[in-house]
């Protein structure tokens, strides 16, 4: 199957699926708004249909390569849920190696979220990438279900199990002590909230087009940061220069960049809005904040 790029679709549409996707409307709002676009053929449900992640295109690293060693765990968290389960990816060299994790978008712990951790155990790192939606049964395998469970999870205890699992993971047997953190939407948001929460015990944040946190916290934030933000993610990229400032004033080390003519969810791959270009130039970024801040 060919993958469709953003630029196969108005802007509009874009704009109005992710309006969807975060939930700010309904199915049946987006493909009232979509109808207008349904020419030449096209009906809204074929729309919402090239819309949606296709998995197919996620795998760039295998289940089975043998750089890496994959398993699911399981992490006590009694400030939050319970437990929450997660991926856990370990390289194929043996010894300690520096651990991040992997927190995902409003859906879930997907396939796209599992792949990411497998780049990550490709170069070497530690990674967990834990399942938000554990207490309500994990991720159900469809974005769309996964993203009503969401909604039913309640956030301050969800918080609380990221915190569970990013302590778990720094003080994991195999991991170095030297914890970093990545995310995408919700869960950029969420490496900017763990920046806060656990301080000097997190010494590296790359959050992908997420909310930054509360200006008065940011003095609280000892990892070194790296934003990342599409141009056309019109609210979140507004909110950078403002983060930015923040963290200048705090003297906390960071950069960030805005992808020209990329949107929310650029690097995810397995939709129209992934921007090979972005996502790339981004990840290279990534790993080499990773590389500076957890390897010295």
């Amino acid at each position: 199957m060919e993958r469709m790029k953003a630029s196969d679709f108005p802007q509009e549409l874009l704009e109005l699926f992710h309006e969807y996707v975060h939930g700010d409307i309904s199915r049946r709002d987006f493909l009232d708004g979509a109808q207008k676009f349904a020419v030449g053929g096209l009906t809204a449900a074929g729309l919402f249909e090239a819309l949606r992640p296709n998995y197919a295109f996620a795998q760039q690293v295998a289940k089975d390569d043998k750089r890496i060693k994959a398993e699911y765990a399981t992490v006590p968290s009694p400030q939050g849920n319970g437990s929450i389960k997660g991926y856990l990816v370990h390289p194929a060299s043996a010894g300690k190696h520096p651990a991040v994790l992997v927190i995902h978008e409003n859906r879930g712990l997907n396939p796209y979220v599992e792949d990411v951790a497998r780049r990550l155990g490709t170069a070497n790192f530690l990674a967990f990438a834990p399942d938000g939606l554990t207490s309500v049964g994990g991720y159900p395998g469809d974005d769309e279900q996964g993203g009503k469970l969401f909604g039913q999870v309640d956030r301050a205890k969800m918080t609380e199990d990221f915190v569970a699992a990013a302590n778990w993971l720094r003080t994991h047997a195999d991991s170095t002590g030297r914890l970093g953190a990545v995310g995408f939407c919700f869960g950029g948001g969420m490496v900017n909230t763990l920046a806060v929460r656990l301080g000097a015990d997190l010494r590296a944040g790359v959050p992908f087009y997420g909310g930054a946190p509360a200006d008065a916290d940011v003095p609280k934030i000892k990892a070194a940061i790296l934003a990342n933000h599409g141009e056309l993610d019109a609210r979140l990229a507004a909110g950078w220069p403002a983060y930015d400032a923040a963290l200048t004033a705090a003297k906390v080390p960071h950069e960030g960049y805005i992808y020209p003519k990329a949107n929310h969810g650029f690097h995810n791959d397995t939709t129209p809005r992934y921007d090979e270009a972005a996502a790339k130039l981004a990840w290279e970024r990534t790993l080499g904040w990773f590389n500076k801040y957890l390897r010295a």
